[in-house]
């Protein structure tokens, strides 16, 4: 199930490889460390890539079921071995990995709750997490898209009842980078200036974007007399009370006697 997932049995890390490890042991020349993506396999780091000064007593670095992100340096299958470092790891690397893993988890346990709320065993939920694993590089992007898009995997193609589940869990448990409304507009003039009139409803429709607040509104031509509007924001709450503006902005430039609108939500 993504990036992070417990491997297979016979899976081995790959040289360069950042990595979530766990400290076991500490030893004087080094420490043992569980490979925490790769089952029982262990991997071990000898002092001198524990840090890039001097290690006068080890276990001022590292200590016992410590959680620290290290390199793969080499992989000798023959003797079960895997040779590690920590201080060929910069500290934004060390932060990007460690989220990475913590939102491969935390995806994993969600989806676990939708497929025990949809009555699925292990090989279903093992199965249906490898394919939108597959479909979007890792699954915490699929919780993620979700949140940003809710009907994102139906979009996809994805069908099914348990959908309803994974985008409850979506929008409860993710906080997206941003959330997107999409809408389609139909607008019909009967007045001789509608192409002035549509031009005016769409400029005031994009004129509630707010760079300072992130809001950005995007309107674009389908084809008469059908229009696509596209709002991106924060979140939800930014989304919602912008998209009233935008409604409000298209309602304003269209009165009755000028003609009709019509606007639905993807």
């Amino acid at each position: 199930m993504g990036a992070f997932a417990m491997a297979q049995k016979d899976e081995w890390p790959k040289e360069g490889e950042l990595l979530v490890v766990t400290i076991k042991t500490v030893r004087q020349n080094g420490a043992y460390a569980k490979l925490d993506s790769y089952g029982d396999k262990e991997g071990f780091i000898f002092i001198g890539e524990i840090s890039s000064g001097w290690v006068k007593n080890i276990r001022g670095h590292v200590r016992e079921g410590q959680r620290v992100i290290a390199k793969v340096m080499r992989v000798k299958k023959d003797r079960n071995s895997v040779e590690l470092s920590l201080k060929s790891v910069s500290e934004e690397r060390k932060r990007d990995t460690l989220q990475s893993w913590k939102n491969s988890q935390r995806a994993s346990q969600l989806f676990r709750i939708v497929g025990e709320r949809s009555g699925w065993g292990d090989d279903e939920i093992e199965a249906t997490a490898d394919e939108l694993s597959s479909h979007y590089g890792n699954l915490y992007a699929a919780f993620e898209e979700t949140a940003i898009e809710n009907e994102a995997l139906r979009n996809e193609g994805f069908e099914g009842d348990w959908i309803d589940v994974f985008i409850e869990l979506a929008i409860e448990n993710i906080v997206p980078p941003f959330v997107t409304i999409r809408a389609n507009a139909d607008i019909e003039i009967v007045s001789m200036e509608g192409i002035e009139v549509i031009r005016t409803a769409l400029s005031k429709a994009e004129s509630v974007s707010n760079p300072t607040e992130e809001v950005e509104v995007c309107c674009y031509y389908d084809g008469a007399p059908t229009y696509r509007i596209e709002l991106q924001a924060p979140d939800w709450k930014a989304a919602e009370a912008s998209w009233q503006k935008v409604l409000d902005a298209i309602t304003e430039s269209v009165s009755e006697d000028v003609g009709t609108v019509n606007i639905e939500r993807d």
